[in-house]
């Protein structure tokens, strides 16, 4: 019987989570492995489309003729079998179809259009070169121009170690190259040649001398052997033309690392995180699953215990995972854990180019990077025997993906230390009220460090009543005492971060004869001013136009500026301090790669006196000057129609203050509100997580919200209004049919923001405890949708939404 390989296919217009069997053609036999992609006809037509091969078998069940694999788009498996089962789990999860969450899990590289180069190994030998590599050089590997039998040697070469598979893609992003070197006589030939050459050409008798020490048929790059040897490019050349040496292309890693990082030694721990090692590497080494949460003040040194933890997985021949919420936060922290594993650390975020993503990569799946760091995707790296998982800043909104799959980092790390038996370790100072409710109840291990490092106290927060300063100053976004203690800490040489929830110029433009505000012609928002490009741009589609300077509505010229921006703030500030040097870091002055580190290594390098920026400064720095910080507008969250805006509010304003006086000199922090009664900001100023979580929780009961209950939230979008709130209106009807009257459905209603891109959206939330038919229910929802789908109706599923916004 013919062996059989069951495909999940990717077809866009009909997904299904059901793999299909194709036959594998007899010269592919025993070479086909599961988590490998193929390529496969499909459909009546001569369509060829991609796949993923989840099973091999002698069976089916399908009684007609079984089409052929086309062909075998890699050399080994993409998928090992822990991220095989963890596709298939996140699909159920999230809704989402098998080989989107597939997709989701590989690099880019392995996404794009590629191509396939094999090399040869040192292994192969000069038969088998001969046969497969007859022009010495690697081979592009295109299975549809290989015949059967060279595909299937190939195959068996690459099982045997003879060969590799490299990917090049369509963006460059190649395996990079430089120019490697090997001695091409044995040593005694060399050490004869270098007696006879030794008067008349001295560098070339040098160069023979480093020859002799090479390692036979291994590669060395050309520039360490003209380094080593001290001999330039030309006689080396010379001495190949000679043939006493063979030049071969030697792949080298691109290095994401564009800085030196200064190696570390670890810390003192203090008692508290003594007890927190102590605990996380007991489970460590029992091989033990168990959830961590460790709740620390900001400046409570959670980061040491994070890297001697790490030290202890390492020693017993395990690897670690190292997320952290944002690109922004991921500098200083990625040189931390350089600083202290050295070459072993792998770095993955979306701030690196497809090559320098590509290598690390490969530096993980080949087991030469045994810690990785990264970002929310970097949860599905493909390291092997996994000894523990951390995640930094637990509670941050980015670790959950707000397009299909819509997974959270923290449900597939927790997936994950199952699956390895390890430890999961969940840090803040300010957790997630999910993570700290299930603390409560003894599900996850609760680990506290109460005190600052070196018990530095924490920082003096002030809330500032703009109200009363609104009064005084009618159109500053700058209280009197927050001027005050800037132009303090200019005199003194000491430096500060200034939080504004917003970029951009301004929030909006308004007619002050009319009322008229200028929207964008896609979305239901206002444009914002972006005074760098002088234009007005929507920050949910992208549209971008000119600033008006009339009235489009009633031609009246009074057409004005209001709100406030990080770009109309710098110039204010600048203003007020001329002689201040301020740093903007927002998403407009990060887009450039590298940008995030170039800011922050000059803010560390006490180039600027103040660092001016939105949400991605509020977390994580570490800078020992800074000692004061200033929140702008502390109410911006708070007036959002979400059940999470006082927790976002009380997240923040407890991080963004943890920036100030983390090393010898006292911090400050002013809070500007108008605001200052509500729960959210007097206990950030006390920096009272425990009482905020106490008086939150008490308010998620009186709603039926979570903790206490599960929630779905189901949208529907069309171009047509009618026809996604016709779409939702079916949907309820589904839903009342199939769940208990337990069931909490609210909606349909449109979004808070109704049209983005041109398309209105309506939802529905789910608010439930138990509820055995939710899952077929959603499913058959799910699967009803992709029909409808192909004439722009959209349907999303999102279990655990952040916000029902």
């Amino acid at each position: 019987m013919a062996q059989i390989g069951q495909i999940i296919v990717d077809v866009p217009t009909m997904q299904t989570n059901e793999p299909y069997s194709y036959a594998i053609p007899a010269e592919l036999e025993n070479q086909v492995q599961v988590g490998m992609r193929v390529t496969v006809p499909f459909g009546r037509g001569h369509r060829v489309v991609s796949g993923v091969v989840v099973g091999l078998s002698d069976v089916t069940t399908y009684d007609g003729k079984l089409k052929p694999i086309q062909s075998v788009l890699d050399l080994a498996p993409v998928l090992n079998d822990e991220l095989q089962q963890l596709a298939a789990w996140l699909a159920d999860t999230t809704y989402a179809f098998r080989i989107t969450c597939i997709q989701t899990m590989l690099p880019n590289l392995l996404k794009a259009q590629t191509e396939r180069q094999i090399q040869p190994t040192e292994a192969l030998t000069d038969q088998e070169m001969a046969i497969y590599f007859p022009e010495g050089a690697p081979r592009a590997f295109d299975a549809s121009k290989l015949d059967d039998t060279t595909l299937a040697g190939l195959l068996r070469l690459q099982r045997a170690g003879k060969v590799e598979v490299t990917y090049q893609v369509t963006s460059k992003a190649a395996a990079k190259t430089t120019t490697g070197i090997k001695p091409a006589l044995p040593v005694a030939k060399l050490q004869e040649i270098q007696a006879e050459v030794a008067q008349r050409a001295p560098k070339q008798a040098d160069l023979l001398a480093y020859l002799q020490t090479m390692t036979p048929d291994k590669l060395v790059a050309q520039s360490q052997v003209s380094h080593a040897a001290d001999v330039s490019t030309a006689v080396i050349a010379t001495a190949a033309e000679k043939g006493w040496l063979t030049k071969q292309p030697l792949e080298v890693y691109r290095d994401p690392f564009h800085q030196p990082v200064k190696p570390t030694q670890p810390l003192q721990l203090n008692p508290e995180q003594q007890t927190a090692v102590t605990a996380i590497t007991q489970a460590v080494d029992a091989q033990k699953t168990e959830n961590f949460l460790v709740e620390g003040v900001t400046g409570s040194g959670k980061t040491e215990v994070y890297l001697q933890s790490i030290a202890i997985a390492l020693q017993q021949g395990r690897t670690a995972l190292m997320l952290v919420p944002e690109i922004a936060l991921t500098p200083q922290m990625v040189n931390r854990v350089k600083g202290r594993f050295g070459q072993r650390v792998a770095v993955l975020h979306s701030g690196l180019s497809k090559g320098e993503q590509y290598d690390e990569w490969r530096r993980i799946d080949r087991g030469e990077a045994t810690v990785v760091v990264g970002a929310r995707s970097a949860v599905f790296a493909p390291v092997k025997n996994l000894g523990i998982i951390i995640m930094d800043e637990e509670h941050e909104s980015s670790y959950k993906q707000d397009e299909n799959p819509r997974y959270h980092a923290r449900d597939v790390a927790i997936w994950r230390g199952k699956y390895n038996q390890c430890p999961v370790v969940l840090g803040s100072a300010t957790p997630s009220l999910e993570t700290r409710a299930r603390a409560a109840k003894g599900v996850y291990t609760r680990l506290v460090l109460a005190k600052r490092v070196n018990d530095h106290p924490l920082p003096t927060v002030h809330i500032v009543d703009m109200r009363e300063e609104v009064k005084q100053r009618a159109d500053g976004d700058f209280s009197e005492p927050l001027l005050t203690a800037i132009q303090a800490r200019l005199d003194r040489q000491e430096q500060m971060v200034l939080m504004l929830n917003r970029r951009g110029y301004s929030s909006f433009v308004m007619c002050r004869d009319c009322g008229f505000v200028l929207k964008c012609p896609n979305c239901d928002i206002s444009l914002t001013l972006h005074m760098d490009t002088h234009t007005m741009k929507c920050h949910y589609c992208g549209h971008e136009e000119a600033i008006p300077h009339v009235c489009p509505n009633c031609h009246s010229r009074k057409i004005r500026y209001y709100g406030t921006g990080t770009q109309k703030v710098e110039t204010a500030l600048q203003k007020e301090f001329p002689t201040a040097r301020i740093l903007r870091m927002d998403v407009d002055s990060t887009r450039r790669k590298g940008a995030h580190e170039k800011i922050l290594r000059q803010f560390g390098q006490h180039q600027a006196d103040i660092l001016l920026g939105t949400q991605m400064i509020a977390k994580g720095l570490d800078f020992p000057n800074v000692t004061l910080v200033g929140v702008l507008n502390a109410d911006t969250a708070l007036g959002l129609p979400d059940f999470r805006a006082s927790e976002r509010t009380f997240q923040l304003l407890t991080q963004v203050s943890g920036r100030a006086g983390r090393a010898e000199k006292p911090g400050e922090v002013f809070i500007q509100t108008f605001n200052p009664d509500h729960y959210a900001i007097e206990l950030a100023q006390q920096q009272d997580y425990e009482r905020f979580f106490v008086t939150e929780m008490h308010m998620r009961h009186q709603g039926n919200y979570p903790p206490y209950y599960f929630a779905v939230q189901l949208t529907a979008s069309h171009e047509d209004e009618a026809t996604a709130a016709k779409a939702m209106y079916q949907i309820v009807g589904a839903l009342k049919k199939g769940l208990s009257p337990d069931a909490i459905i609210l909606g349909p209603t449109p979004k808070a923001i109704a049209r983005v891109k041109r398309k209105y959206y309506y939802q529905v939330v789910i608010k439930y405890k138990r509820e055995p038919q939710l899952k077929p229910v959603l499913e058959q929802i799910r699967q009803a949708a992709q029909i409808p789908a192909r004439h722009g109706l959209a349907v999303t599923i999102d279990s655990e939404p952040m916000n029902f916004m």
